[in-house]
């Protein structure tokens, strides 16, 4: 059950589940507020941890609202498109034989049939750069999942409009971002540790920033990459 609360000029949505923390997130890519609650928390105490957090709110949605934007994918000839954070440029290639795609050197080969509309050829690239994270995931879990000591027990690779990546604490399974295949490596790698570490602690209050100062010292670097890289410049929905 969700429900709207108003601090100031801020509407956050208050989702009440089963759970034992407060969780607050600001998402892309305009820095909508999303809270969830425990059901047995009192509203007050919600409006006060609100409150408590109106200043770190403020500072992600800046950053959020100035993050570049790319253009619009049309998946033509010579169209520029991202792959581990090198540009390289969109080669078409007709054919009557199944769809492919290859990464050259300086160029993303997309093989298709004759015809192939801009939704079928968005679909075939989707796939391809979802296989990409597959084949990266295996050498980073086998690193990092014995330095967390924690193990997920399902980790799935999806299109998300909202989140770079999500943990369900209680299930043992996370979700990446499939777009993180367009990023420089150290994004999945750093988004893998932080769902990682919220197998340890769901909430990202202290207790959560002492086990990534700890396990990746370097993460708070890797998030302002990332936060400063353009993202899909795509209809967002919460």
């Amino acid at each position: 059950m969700s429900h709207w609360l108003e601090v100031g000029d801020l509407h956050i949505r208050v989702t009440r589940k089963q759970v034992r923390n407060l969780h607050l997130s600001v998402n892309p890519p305009d820095g909508a507020v999303h809270m969830t609650a425990p059901d047995w928390m009192d509203a007050e105490s919600v409006r006060l941890f609100a409150i408590n957090k109106l200043g770190w709110i403020r500072r992600e949605q800046k950053k959020m609202r100035a993050q570049a934007r790319e253009p619009a994918r049309e998946y033509i000839q010579d169209e520029s498109h991202y792959v581990w954070g090198r540009r390289y440029l969109l080669h078409i290639v007709e054919r009557k034989a199944a769809p492919a795609v290859e990464l050259q050197p300086h160029h993303l080969v997309l093989q298709i049939r004759p015809g192939t509309d801009t939704a079928r050829r968005e679909a075939i690239l989707y796939r391809w750069y979802r296989d990409q994270i597959r084949q990266a995931l295996p050498p980073l879990l086998a690193t990092w999942q014995p330095r967390v000591g924690r193990e997920a027990q399902r980790v799935f690779i999806q299109r998300m409009k909202t989140k770079w990546g999500s943990c369900n604490a209680s299930r043992g399974n996370i979700r990446l971002n499939s777009e993180l295949a367009r990023k420089p490596p150290e994004c999945l790698e750093y988004i893998l540790v932080h769902e990682l570490v919220h197998l340890l602690e769901p909430t990202h209050g202290d207790a959560f920033i002492r086990h990534m100062n700890r396990l990746m010292p370097t993460w708070r670097a890797r998030q302002e990459l990332l936060n400063r890289l353009p993202v899909r410049n795509e209809k967002w929905t919460y």
